[in-house]
């Protein structure tokens, strides 16, 4: 799918270097996806997950904590304790 395609883009961009462009991109990926799955959705929270990475890789701790933790949380409640992805 499309947001599928920009959330991988996303990740090529901070692969590059191009954090700014990268950051901008899975966010606006992520709102999207809010927007048209849910915000538990677990394609939402790959995003979410993603974003956390790369703002990990820019020393942004405290927002990627804090996306770490909504995907955690988020993983859990949408697909389960047992399932390998939480």
């Amino acid at each position: 799918s499309t947001l599928t395609t920009m959330n991988n883009l996303a990740g090529v961009l901070g692969s590059q270097g191009k954090y700014e462009e990268a950051e901008s991109m899975h966010r606006q990926t992520l709102a999207t996806r809010e927007k048209v799955l849910g915000v538990e959705h677990p394609g939402t929270l790959t995003t979410v997950y993603c974003l956390a990475r790369l703002l990990t890789g820019g020393h942004h701790y405290d927002e990627s904590a804090a996306l770490y933790n909504r995907a955690c949380i988020g993983y859990t409640a949408s697909l389960g304790r047992d399932h390998p992805t939480t």
